[in-house]
């Protein structure tokens, strides 16, 4: 059910706005030391957007692989050189899905060449009211106590992810960031500001969604990582935290789909239509 707007509520959501918009200091000594993607040395690469990646050649648990230069996933493009504006163009991105906030746009906003449309899903846009599908409290209860027992280097986060799940504007963005892909006949590119958290999330619900296995799926989250230089960019104990929310909530990731997300059986069949090959 939908709660009220309370002093948890509004807590929790002070709490999601600032732990995903400002990326956590760099630890001495990480919590997590990730595995490299094998995909690493193969994506394309933007010298003006590090962690820009083609979330592509990833198996599906029933034999199937997800298509490369369909969809891929970066980090800001508010700073992008005219070369890498090129190769946007060069790989087929007609779209891109702009996931910050409206300070964080306003600040930055995306630098894009001519041909590429531009869509915004807010992760943490409030202008629909403040609604949570779980209490606002007792996420953030159990994210501070994960952080503590899994020895997170920033309790911020822990609290943040279950929010990206229960947080009916969260909820709204990523249903609109899947519908845009789904309907979208070129390339898309999607990304918020380090390209790890918010990103992070809708790149594992997008994997998740087609199948890839969830070892495959915390390897992609992880190599974050790898792409920033950052040893703690990301730890898994945070995407343990959203995946443990969606079954606690909804009791699993098909109900998340459905009655989180909000999406149509024909939207999740268009996606799996144009991101699977044999």
């Amino acid at each position: 059910m939908r709660t009220s707007r309370t002093s948890g509520v509004l807590l929790g959501t002070a709490l999601l706005a600032g732990a995903l918009t400002a990326p956590p200091a760099l630890a001495d000594v990480p919590a997590r030391t990730p595995a490299a993607s094998p995909l690493a040395a193969a994506a394309p690469r933007l010298a003006t957007a590090a962690n820009f990646r083609d979330l592509g050649g990833y198996a599906t648990a029933d034999g199937h692989h997800v298509r490369s230069g369909v969809v891929y996933r970066s980090n800001s493009l508010a700073d992008l050189s005219d070369a890498d504006q090129q190769t946007l163009l060069s790989l087929g991105i007609t779209l891109d899905v702009d996931l910050r906030n409206a300070k964080e746009r306003s600040d930055d906003p995306d630098r894009l060449p001519a041909g590429i449309a531009y869509k915004v899903a807010d992760v943490e846009d409030l202008t629909h009211g403040i609604s949570f599908a779980n209490p606002a409290l007792g996420s953030l209860l159990y994210g501070f106590l994960m952080g503590l027992v899994t020895g997170s280097s920033n309790i911020g986060q822990s609290i943040a992810y279950p929010f990206m799940v229960d947080f009916s504007g969260a909820s709204r963005a990523y249903r609109d960031l899947l519908t845009s892909i789904a309907a979208n006949p070129g390339a898309t590119v999607f990304h918020c500001t380090a390209g790890k958290d918010r990103t992070g999330w809708g790149a594992a619900v997008l994997l998740t969604l087609l199948g890839v296995p969830k070892a495959t799926v915390y390897q992609d989250y992880l190599a974050s990582n790898t792409y920033l230089g950052r040893p703690d960019a990301v730890e898994s104990s945070w995407l343990d935290e959203a995946f443990h929310e969606v079954d606690g909530v909804y009791g699993g990731f098909d109900n998340y789909v459905h009655k989180g997300l909000g999406l149509s059986d024909a939207t999740i069949a268009a996606l799996r239509a144009r991101l699977l090959a044999s």
